[in-house]
């Protein structure tokens, strides 16, 4: 018996936007995904269109977000991805679910959780797919401590440390960097919408949040150096640091646990070879490998020299090889709920979770003391 082909057929897909998160991750995962059709890319620039074309030769390119919108009001496209300003994000995803199209929406979904939440249930409404691109959780360092997680290597997690620091001491300018509320910029929803995701992924809602939020760098008018301290349900507490202003970085991973704790510095190398041109199924089994000089360790004090460390700076413990990153999982994921109606890998709920301790955070911050969630 022959397949349909509208089940075998690959959904069709609108991008809007062509920027970093278009060009760099958007796209070129898209491409690569079985089931999945890059039709259609937006983007006012006259530049950035020809740089479309060129990447992918295949796609058709048009000046505004509104002509991708009609491409989908008119059948011709399954999937609107919004890879916009933020925004743009809830009036455009809003315009698509009532198109009768599924979506897909870089993060941060909304500035408010009151928004995201309104935006699932027209999702629901309408039985329409509705995903929030939470790449990072397909980071190696982050796939490696869910799982030591689940294993229970650490034995009763403690306090959990991660950081997206850099060091960036002139500004770069741009809606991410401005000062007006309307833009969401600074890096509290910007990397923090990363950061708070994973942790509530590994451990569960939170019951209060704490926030010290700075705008250090001359000429800056977001803020660009900010900390968080998340204390969860279950009683793990959760410290997150975004910053811009950091000479010296530090781990991106610190997690203590009652038996061990891991340590893991440097980011994961899927950005980085995206960033360069390299393309997931091109790299065979190396896509998203790291040389084992970057591996993190997993010990306690007093285990370094048993364990052989180079040198008294170094964490204790053994090497733990770092899962491989997984960024083409995402999509993969969204093509099989298109294909069989199942839950997206993301779901509006969760990032709605994410933006309830992200606006705690901002009013921890302005106020000086904990929220409570």
């Amino acid at each position: 018996m022959s397949v349909p082909e509208a089940v075998t057929a690959p959904r069709r897909v609108g991008l809007i936007g062509y920027g970093l998160a278009g060009s760099v991750f958007h796209a070129p995962l898209i491409a690569a995904t079985d089931g999945l059709l890059l039709d259609t890319v937006s983007t006012r620039s006259p530049e950035r269109q020809a740089q479309a074309r060129a990447e992918h030769p295949q796609v058709r390119t048009v000046a505004t977000a509104e002509e991708v919108l009609d491409r989908a009001a008119a059948g011709a496209l399954d999937l609107i991805v919004l890879a916009s300003p933020n925004k743009t994000h809830v009036p455009l995803a809003t315009a698509a679910l009532e198109a009768g199209v599924a979506v897909v929406v870089d993060k941060p979904l909304a500035a408010t959780a009151a928004e995201a939440e309104a935006l699932a249930a027209l999702a629901d409404r309408r039985g329409l797919l509705l995903s929030v691109f939470q790449n990072r959780r397909w980071d190696n360092d982050f796939r490696t401590v869910r799982q030591l997680v689940a294993d229970g290597a650490l034995g009763e997690v403690q306090r959990f440390e991660s950081r997206f620091e850099r060091w960036r001491p002139q500004p770069k300018g741009g809606w991410r960097e401005s000062g007006d509320p309307v833009e969401l910029g600074g890096l509290l929803y910007d990397l923090g919408s990363h950061l708070v995701d994973q942790a509530l992924t590994l451990f569960g809602p939170a019951v209060s949040v704490y926030a010290e939020s700075d705008v250090r760098r001359p000429g800056a008018q977001a803020d660009d150096d900010t900390f968080f301290a998340l204390t969860h349900a279950g009683g793990v507490r959760s410290h997150l640091w975004v910053s811009a202003t950091t000479a010296q970085l530090g781990p991106r991973f610190r997690v203590l646990g009652s038996r061990a704790g891991y340590v893991k510095y440097g980011l994961d190398p899927q950005e980085a070879a995206l960033r360069a041109g390299l393309r997931p199924g091109t790299e065979g089994d190396a896509w998203g490998v790291e040389p084992a000089s970057r591996w993190g360790r997993l010990g306690a004090e007093g285990q370094a020299h048993a364990a052989g460390a180079e040198s008294p700076g170094t964490p204790a413990g053994q090497p733990v090889p770092s899962l491989p990153g997984a960024y083409p999982a995402y999509y993969a994921a969204v093509a099989r709920a298109l294909r069989d109606g199942g839950a997206p890998p993301v779901t509006a709920t969760e990032a709605a979770a994410t933006l309830r301790v992200l606006e705690a955070a901002g009013r921890s911050a302005r106020e000086g003391r904990a929220v409570a969630l």
